[in-house]
């Protein structure tokens, strides 16, 4: 091992280890983008006097009690926050620099007055219950492959509330591909996506939409100063991270500005962001009514109508439930005698002229393709309804769809319904709406406003119905503490009142 970490930390960065050492068949060291590890010096020891228990940042713990007698006591051990996640092929792999946490950690504990503590397990020893390892993270610079069983274990422990940080070591490609290669594997049925500059992440604690990179990132071509983190995103939580450059060299403090990473200051930061994100999303899981499964319960609905869901390129679909329980809710309130069932579509399938209304919804930046965009405007202009949200009021898909509307109906453009409206009359009457506190926030501490819906119109009819606050958090009654949205009971009439206009006119 020895000779390795020679070899390694001899090897020019952003060059391959193919003629000096492999550490396995195939583990990427010869192809391009690879970085070879530094060695870090060994984890210091843990801190004499630690006493904490887990809070949400930024709220400190309480105060260690005071010693009775005057001879030293062994403290009680600090809350696990990280756990490392081990690798087969040895430290190099998996913890070129061991004290990345560590420093995280140290710096939480003096800018934030928090503390907390870190181990390092193998995957098989992890819990699928969050609060026992509450964050994980896995780091490197080579491929890596989890296998079918360590790939359910995951996928248990996400969908339990938990978190999963993938961070690229100094920027090694192959990392960071094999990274997203499993959460492909683990979550087929969710895209990794981009995460946009409004995403929670980037603001739970410190507004860091924008940051400073080192020079071998800019080296490498990538000019801007926006993070680079993408996610998979599941019910409106995002519960898995890939760090395209590397943010552990930041928390280890290591001051090379050749090195494909985040400044000190941005990578604290960013940390500080995960993890207060991760704590507050984790405690709103785990206070759900409903259990957190990929499951779409559309059977339950069966009738003749079918409402279609737009499928996308993107993060088409940001929560599982909510269409079923406002269909529901429909049916029971209004006892109309037409009873939907739910379908998923793609526009470009010709199946979306045989449903009179299409939903669509997510988070996230997206663009229609020139098919789609020919396909939903002759959907329209032949008497279809398009009902749109931006989930939890997402910023970056409020201006896609803007735009991508602009090229469906390029002169019919969005505009707000007055407060007159009909679509604001049956069957519920709707003059002001509750909103999550987040919003309140952003709305100077109100607590009601008036519905804010916009529409298109073709021939006098409403073609496209939107929200740009969020919905279908509040029709499962489980709202994101970091949503912009209506509460639960404007969400539901809100929709039940855009359904019945869909049914009668």
């Amino acid at each position: 091992m020895k000779k390795l970490l020679l070899i390694a930390s001899t090897v020019a960065l952003g060059a391959g280890l193919a003629n000096a050492y492999v550490l396995f068949k195939g583990d990427g060291s010869d192809e391009p983008g690879f970085v070879a590890p530094q060695q870090g010096g060994p984890p210091p020891p843990p801190p004499a006097h630690i006493a904490s228990a887990e809070t949400y940042v930024p709220y400190p713990g309480p105060p260690a009690a005071p010693m009775a007698r005057s001879e030293k006591k062994n403290p009680p051990n600090p809350p696990v926050l990280f756990c490392k996640l081990k690798s087969p092929q040895g430290p190099l792999d998996w913890a070129a620099r061991p004290n990345d946490l560590n420093n995280l950690l140290k710096s939480m504990k003096g800018m934030l007055n928090v503390n907390f503590s870190m181990e390092a397990r193998d995957l098989a020893e992890i819990d699928t219950n969050p609060e026992k390892n509450p964050i994980l993270y896995r780091t490197g610079h080579f491929h890596f492959q989890h296998t079918e069983a360590e790939r359910k274990r995951l996928r248990d422990y996400l969908l339990n509330g938990g978190m999963i940080i993938y961070d690229a070591g100094m920027g090694s490609l192959p990392f960071y591909n094999s990274a997203k290669e499993e959460l492909a594997a683990i979550f087929p049925e969710v895209p990794t996506q981009r995460l946009s500059a409004d995403h929670p992440i980037f603001h739970s604690y410190y507004d860091v939409d924008q940051v400073q990179y080192r020079a071998g990132v800019r080296k490498a071509g990538y000019k801007n100063n926006d993070p680079w983190l993408e996610g998979v995103t599941i019910d409106c939580r995002t519960v898995a991270v890939v760090s395209r450059f590397g943010m552990g060299v930041g928390w280890d403090a290591v001051n090379d500005e050749a090195i494909q990473g985040y400044s000190v200051e941005s990578a604290q930061k960013l940390g500080i962001n995960l993890v207060s994100y991760a704590t507050a999303q984790r405690a709103w899981a785990k206070s759900l009514a409903h259990a957190m499964a990929l499951t779409d319960a559309s059977a339950t609905t069966a009738g003749k109508v079918a409402l279609v869901q737009v499928i996308y390129d993107g993060e088409w679909k940001t929560r599982h439930k909510g269409l079923t329980i406002l269909l529901h809710q429909f049916n029971q309130k209004t006892e109309i005698p037409v009873k939907f069932n739910l379908a998923e579509r793609k526009l470009s399938d010709q199946r979306i002229f045989d449903s009179p209304v299409l939903y669509m919804t997510g988070h996230e930046n997206f663009q229609l393709s020139a098919t789609e965009v020919a396909n939903l405007r002759r959907y329209l202009q032949n008497g279809g309804l398009l009902f749109a949200e931006a989930c939890c009021g997402r910023k970056a898909f409020d201006v896609a769809f803007h735009r991508e509307m602009a090229k469906v109906l390029p002169e019919t453009a969005l505009t707000a319904l007055p407060a007159t409206a009909p679509l604001f009359a049956m069957p519920n009457k709707i003059a002001s709406v509750g909103i999550t506190p987040a919003l309140m926030a952003q709305m100077g501490n109100r607590s009601m406003i008036e519905p804010k819906v916009e529409c298109a119109d073709i021939k006098g009819h409403h073609s496209i119905i939107y929200s740009p606050y969020g919905l279908a958090g509040g029709w499962e009654m489980s709202q994101s503490p970091y949503g912009y949205s209506y509460d639960e009971a404007g969400s539901m009439a809100l929709g039940e009142n855009i359904l019945l206009y869909a049914v009668t006119q």
